[in-house]
């Protein structure tokens, strides 16, 4: 399998950790797409990924899997019991409510607040920028973390008692957070608690070593 990425990238540190956590990463290879030349929207990746965005699975025969949640749905039920994605109906409902609240609410959010109020990528990718509208969506991820820091006053984990794909996609919104220095309020003790423990799992820990240069081509 390969992996076509960026090895800082938020979106992207989901599939590594999800890849991590299922002790795959001997199997794949990773492709880098260069993030800061534009090298997403070209149309070389676009023919790979219509929505011009990371990371994308390509699979041995030659199938391309984008999205984090399709992708991570797709690592979880490839060999074994899936341990981020739910077992039982319940929660498999509940794991993907909880990843997609985590997108629209923080993560998706902060990217828009890069793309649109921040330099970004730069003149060449950005070529549309609204900065009010990017303000406005830095405001939603921050009450995104209160949200989330709600949760976690009353559970170990974003959606429920055990570690899944819901708390990978919020420790994506906290790694951009992180990058364009967007703090976690200071009143949200839980979350902040939660994110210190989180960032002591090896899979977190050690996303961005995963990709070392005997390994990555492109």
């Amino acid at each position: 399998m390969k992996i076509y990425d960026w090895h800082t990238g938020p979106y992207p540190a989901r599939v590594r950790i999800a890849l991590a956590e299922k002790n795959l990463q001997s199997r794949v290879s990773f492709v880098s797409v260069d993030l800061r030349k534009g090298e997403h929207k070209t149309p070389e990746f676009l023919a790979k990924n219509y929505s011009g965005t990371l990371p994308v699975l390509e699979l041995e025969d030659g199938t391309l899997i984008a999205e984090c949640t399709a992708i991570t749905e797709y690592l979880d039920n490839l060999e074994g019991i899936p341990t981020l994605t739910g077992t039982t109906a319940r929660e498999k409902g509940i794991i993907h409510m909880m990843s997609k609240r985590a997108e629209l609410e923080l993560l998706d959010a902060i990217s828009v607040y890069f793309h649109h109020a921040t330099p970004g990528l730069g003149p060449h990718v950005e070529i549309y920028q609204n900065v009010e509208w990017g303000l406005r969506q830095r405001d939603k991820a921050m009450r995104g973390m209160q949200y989330f820091d709600a949760v976690l006053k009353g559970q170990s984990f974003v959606a429920g008692e055990s570690f899944s794909m819901a708390d990978i996609t919020v420790i994506g919104g906290l790694i951009f957070a992180d990058l364009l220095k967007v703090p976690v309020p200071a009143e949200c003790v839980a979350l902040q608690a939660w994110y210190g423990r989180m960032n002591q799992r090896p899979s977190v820990r050690n996303r961005i070593a995963m990709s070392d240069p005997a390994r990555i081509s492109g």
